[in-house]
C-alpha cells in the first residue's frame, strides 16, 4: 500500500475516533442543557408567625404572614424573582393594628444550604385603631385608616431538604396616617416560618437543582 494510502486510512481512523469522543459529549451536554431549561422558573410558597413593632407609640401586633415566590432562572449566581405577600393581625395591644397586601421584587443568592436574599414591595394597607386615635389637634378621632405601603426588607432561608426550608424575614413599611404629625409611621416586622417548594419539572439523576 501506498504512503498516500496509509496516511488517508490513518486519517480517517483519527477522525472517526474523534468524533465519537466528541459526540457522545455534545449530547450529553445539549441534554443537559435541555435539563436545565426546565429549571427556569421555580414556584414556592411560605407561612410563618409575624411580630410587628407598629411604629405608633409602643404599639405591637402577632400575626400571620403568608405569600408566594415565582422565581427567575439565576444570573451571576443571584437568582431573581417575583413576591407576593399578605400579613394579617390576630392580637394587638390596644393601640392599633395592621395589616398589608405588598408585591415585588426579590434577590436571592444561594450559599451552600443558606438562600440569604433582599426585597423591595409596595402594596395597600390598613390601621385600625381598636379604642379610636386623635390626629395632633384633636379635631378629629379614626378607627381606621387606609394607605399605600412601601417595604424593604431581606431575610434567609435554610434548606432543609429540596422542597421545604426555614425562614427568617425582616421588613420595614411605611404607612400614612394623619394621626402623627409626620403623616406617617415606619412598622418593622419580623416573621419565621416555612418555605415550601413546588417542583414541576424532571430532573434526571444527579441534577443540581439551584
Amino acid at each position: 500500500m501506498s504512503g498516500l494510502g496509509v496516511y488517508v486510512r490513518v486519517r480517517l481512523c483519527c477522525c472517526g475516533m474523534l468524533a465519537g469522543l466528541l459526540l457522545p459529549g455534545s449530547m450529553g451536554a445539549a441534554g443537559q442543557a435541555r435539563s436545565t431549561a426546565t429549571q427556569t422558573l421555580r414556584l414556592s410558597a411560605f407561612g410563618g408567625i409575624n411580630g410587628t413593632y407598629t411604629g405608633l407609640e409602643s404599639g405591637r401586633n402577632v400575626g400571620i404572614t403568608a405569600g408566594a415566590d415565582l422565581g427567575f432562572r439565576p444570573f451571576f449566581g443571584l437568582r431573581p424573582s417575583v413576591e407576593v405577600r399578605g400579613t394579617y393581625p390576630i392580637h394587638d395591644d390596644g393601640v392599633d393594628s395592621q395589616r398589608n397586601v405588598l408585591a415585588g421584587g426579590k434577590i436571592e443568592r444561594a450559599f451552600g444550604r443558606l438562600r440569604p436574599y433582599g426585597d423591595v414591595l409596595f402594596g395597600r394597607g390598613a390601621i385600625d385603631y381598636p379604642h379610636g386615635f386623635e390626629d395632633p389637634t384633636g379635631a378629629v378621632t379614626y378607627s381606621r385608616t387606609v394607605s399605600s405601603v412601601p417595604a424593604l426588607g431581606g431575610g434567609l432561608d435554610f434548606d432543609l431538604t429540596p422542597h421545604f426550608a426555614v425562614k427568617a424575614d425582616v421588613q420595614v413599611e411605611r404607612y400614612v396616617t394623619p394621626v402623627t404629625v409626620s403623616g406617617d409611621v415606619y412598622a418593622k416586622s419580623g416573621t419565621l416560618g416555612v418555605v415550601y417548594r413546588f417542583d414541576f419539572n424532571h430532573h434526571p439523576r444527579g441534577l443540581r437543582r439551584n
